[in-house]
């Protein structure tokens, strides 16, 4: 028997899976808002989202729709809908545990760019939304889910310009520059693959593919190589309990998770 899925639904599920219960999490916009629902309704009940407008701890209203971010159904029986100062405050002062953001490039440390592609930052290749709260979670979180997909471009020994730091900057560590130890990237979910950070070099390291895939495939479509785990495992896709809540109550719409290249795996 066959599951078929696009890598937008393999990521949100991924990502939904490594959340923990009771824990505070830091919500991007798009993909990230989908993969805090999809684990507050299936994997973890108790946590509590914030978003960077100030909304902190509402209930996940269903469907998702794209462009409300500081709408009502971000903001559904809340906790405290408060300052975007405030709600950058909690994360400053330690409080929140997860952060998941998207992003266009990244390096083997973790700084990931969500502003601009090109040399000159005045007339770029391409503009993009830009940091949003990207840099304050990625900088204060204690960990940072990144959720991109695996595309070489994507995977760059430097960023085009960092929006949201990693684990070292131009050589520096993240305490060097003032930031808290034992923070910052956590995991790297893409369409193919999961990673984490090397506890001693803080670099990119591949500890998943994707069931189906080999691990030559995934390295032959980054920018650089990675390191490799010593045991890395296979990847399940999403099941068949994910894609039904995703695809008739979360995305109904198909706004999110109909994006990108459609899989087929046998299980």
């Amino acid at each position: 028997m066959g599951v078929e899925f696009t890598d937008t639904e393999f990521m949100i599920c991924n990502a939904a899976r490594l959340l923990e219960d009771y824990k505070t999490i830091f919500v991007g916009w798009g993909i990230p808002q989908v993969v805090a629902i999809l684990a507050e309704k299936l994997y973890t009940p108790n946590i509590v989202q914030v978003f960077e407008f100030g909304s902190v701890g509402h209930q996940s209203r269903t469907p998702f729709l794209r462009g409300t971010m500081g709408g009502p159904t971000n903001t559904y029986r809340a906790i405290q809908w408060c300052s975007m100062n405030l709600a950058f405050s909690y994360a400053a002062a330690g409080y929140i545990d997860y952060g998941v953001l998207g992003a266009a490039q990244i390096d083997r440390y973790g700084n990931i760019n969500s502003t601009m592609i090109g040399d000159d930052y005045n007339k770029p290749k391409v503009r993009f939304p830009g940091s949003g709260g990207g840099n304050e979670v990625a900088s204060f979180c204690w960990k940072t889910i990144f959720v991109m997909a695996h595309e070489k471009r994507r995977f760059v020994e430097r960023c085009d310009f960092i929006t949201s730091p990693g684990h070292k900057m131009d050589g520096k560590t993240r305490e060097e520059v003032g930031l808290a130890r034992n923070s910052g990237p956590y995991r790297l979910i893409t369409s193919k693959a999961m990673f984490d950070f090397d506890e001693e070099t803080k670099e990119l390291r591949l500890i998943g593919v994707l069931k189906g895939l080999t691990i030559e495939e995934v390295i032959d479509d980054m920018g650089f190589e990675p390191l490799v785990a010593d045991d890395v495992v296979e990847l399940e896709p999403p099941t068949q309990e994910e894609l039904k809540l995703l695809r008739e109550d979360i995305d109904p719409y198909g706004l999110i998770i109909s994006k990108g290249a459609k899989f087929k795996v046998e299980i």
